[in-house]
């Protein structure tokens, strides 16, 4: 089945926030299985909506739109939907009852609300509206509801547009109501490589990609990292991951351990989890990525259990302050040097007194490259158990994307430096 995207309002296509239900329902349909071919934004514009939704359906199966649902006049998704299936808009007591209900139960627990304003408006009733003959979904999270309307052997799925009420009312409803679409299973695994560019990975799969029929493997670039989602269909989950496994296993054959999870987590989360079960504390020193790379790390709940201390030391004052990097070092090799990077990494660990430190120093750019020395050269340096690894690097790209590249590396620096030290 073919499955397409509608997005509507105009504040996505000013740029004036960031389109992630988009991303978020081309996740899970394509772990449905689901064929995607167009994905839409569309303005608050009536006659602009009706022609994106006639043609959608035209073209695919299911048409899903998300936005447009709210009580004022520019919300016209359900209205558009309506004028093109030649639908009447009707109201849904049940829906006119639980807005009401929501309403007075603000008002009872909101002083500050004046007495003399109505706790409901005339125009939020537009909400308890529903297209004739579709099914309400109700949404627990806000007042606008979503519908499912079939029509003949097309289906259509409204969803409202704030993703804190879009999200739940899809994988609680809309999900369920999918599934029971499809005949086959599908079942999705992520292999996430970092340490291999995007190009030489492809190429290392080539054959598995050329002579793919079920399961698929689909390649994905990420900044310093390369992901392969591997997707099967069966009859039943079990089936699928059979199916799935042998993929897996030789994508471990080829890649080994620039293979650092199966999973969904992140390379951060991965690392945690490693500090964690071998009871370590993280120290890391910055220069180049400015706390970026500490940033990463704080993002991991549970972070806490191992990470104690960062140091951004920017300026080759600061290497000298805290991390006791000698100035002798820094006149002969400079800031950007294996032997600066190993000092940073030896003095983390004897100022903070942790198990693991990681040390980061390179040339950002835009500026400040040399023919000895680019930009985009970075020296990475870990010690774990007193052993001190360095690892020399040079990424391409602008200044953000060094230091994403940088901070990748570093984490992944990490991860291997635990696992040849203990496993």
């Amino acid at each position: 089945m073919t499955v397409e995207l509608i997005s509507v309002g105009t504040e996505l296509l000013l740029g004036n926030i960031v389109n992630t239900n988009a991303n978020y329902l081309s996740v899970q349909c394509a772990q449905l299985g689901l064929s995607m071919y167009h994905q839409v934004t569309i303005g608050d514009n009536e006659s602009r909506l009706i022609e994106a939704i006639s043609t959608a359906l035209k073209r695919s199966d299911i048409v899903i739109l998300t936005g447009g649902l709210g009580p004022t006049t520019d919300d016209i998704t359900k209205e558009s939907v309506a004028k093109v299936l030649n639908r009447k808009i009707v109201m849904d007591e049940q829906s006119r009852e639980r807005i009401q209900s929501y309403f007075e139960r603000i008002t009872a627990n909101n002083s500050e609300i004046p007495k003399d304003i109505p706790a409901i408006t005339d125009n939020n009733w537009k909400q308890a509206l529903k297209i004739e003959g579709s099914i309400v979904v109700n949404n627990e999270y806000g007042t606008a509801p979503g519908y499912i309307v079939e029509d003949k052997d097309k289906i259509i799925l409204l969803l409202p547009g704030p993703p804190s009420e879009m999200i739940p009312m899809f994988e609680n409803n809309m999900l369920p109501y999918l599934r029971k679409l499809q005949d086959k299973v599908f079942v999705t695994k992520m292999v996430k490589v970092c340490g291999i560019g995007e190009s030489t990975a492809e190429t290392m799969i080539l054959d598995l990609i050329e002579c793919q029929t079920n399961p698929t493997i689909a390649p994905y670039a990420k900044s310093g990292e390369v992901h392969f989602r591997i997707t099967a269909s069966a009859d039943s989950h079990e089936n699928a991951v059979e199916l799935i496994d042998p993929i897996v296993d030789e994508l471990y054959n080829r890649f080994g351990k620039n293979i650092y999870t199966t999973d969904n987590r992140t390379l951060e989360e991965v690392v945690v989890g490693l500090l964690i079960t071998h009871n370590l504390t993280l120290v890391t020193a910055e220069s180049c990525t400015g706390g970026l790379l500490s940033g990463r790390i704080v993002n991991v709940p549970g972070a806490s259990d191992t990470f104690t201390e960062g140091f951004i030391t920017y300026s080759n004052q600061a290497k000298i302050k805290y991390l006791n990097v000698k100035p002798e070092t820094l006149r002969q090799y400079g800031a950007v040097s294996e032997q600066t990077a190993r000092e940073m990494a030896v003095g983390a660990i004897n100022a903070s007194g942790c198990d693991v430190s990681i040390a980061v120093t390179g040339i950002a750019g835009p500026g400040g490259g040399s023919d000895d020395k680019p930009v985009g050269l970075v020296y990475l340096s870990c010690q774990v158990a007193k052993k001190v690894f360095v690892s020399k690097r040079h990424f391409k790209g602008g200044r953000k994307k060094i230091r994403e590249q940088s901070v990748v590396a570093a984490l992944d620096l990490v991860r291997r430096s635990i696992l040849e030290e203990f496993g």
